[in-house]
């Protein structure tokens, strides 16, 4: 019986450490901030499209994308924000959006939108980015301008989409 308890405990204790360590290789910014706050989504899943706003009175915003970002800028009309940055697309690191080389549209589907919009490190990333995948080199400005642009179409495209999963998890509840 005490060396069942002295196992189990090993066991828990071996668990408590393997969720500690999973925590600490979350960036920062995803354990504070793990999903979106609009769409649920999990920040770290969309590391490559996530985006870190921080604000002059100090509060902040961790999105999944470049949409739900606009969402929160739109929202928080009176606020400043004083630091924006955004996921590398190959490296998912962070980085100063408004240094980042964007790319809109291209083959490659986008996050919370049908026209996509990505950010790299560097042009040289863009440019081989849009050889394979197609889309047009953009600055922060421009990407956030397509963004709102398209909020419209990509807001009626998500709520389809929901309306579709929940028709279809209903179905499957039925059967």
């Amino acid at each position: 019986m005490r060396k069942g308890l002295i196992i189990g405990c090993l066991l828990a204790l071996s668990a408590l450490m393997a969720l500690a360590v999973a925590a600490q290789e979350a960036p920062p910014d995803i354990q504070k901030y793990p999903s979106c706050k609009y769409c649920g989504m999990d920040r770290q899943k969309f590391a490559s499209s996530r985006m870190l706003i921080e604000y002059e009175d100090g509060s902040g915003f961790g999105s999944c994308s470049i949409h739900c970002l606009a969402v929160d800028l739109a929202q928080s009309i009176d606020k400043t924000p004083k630091s924006i940055q955004v996921g590398d697309y190959n490296t998912k690191n962070l980085l100063d959006a408004e240094k980042a080389a964007w790319v809109i549209g291209g083959k490659k589907l986008g996050v919370m939108t049908k026209r996509a919009k990505w950010a790299f490190a560097g042009d040289q990333d863009a440019q081989a980015f849009i050889k394979e995948n197609e889309g047009q080199r953009a600055s922060f400005d421009e990407a956030m301008k397509a963004t709102y642009e398209d909020m419209y179409a990509d807001t009626k495209m998500i709520r389809e989409r929901r309306a579709k999963k929940r028709l279809m998890e209903k179905e499957k509840k039925g059967n």
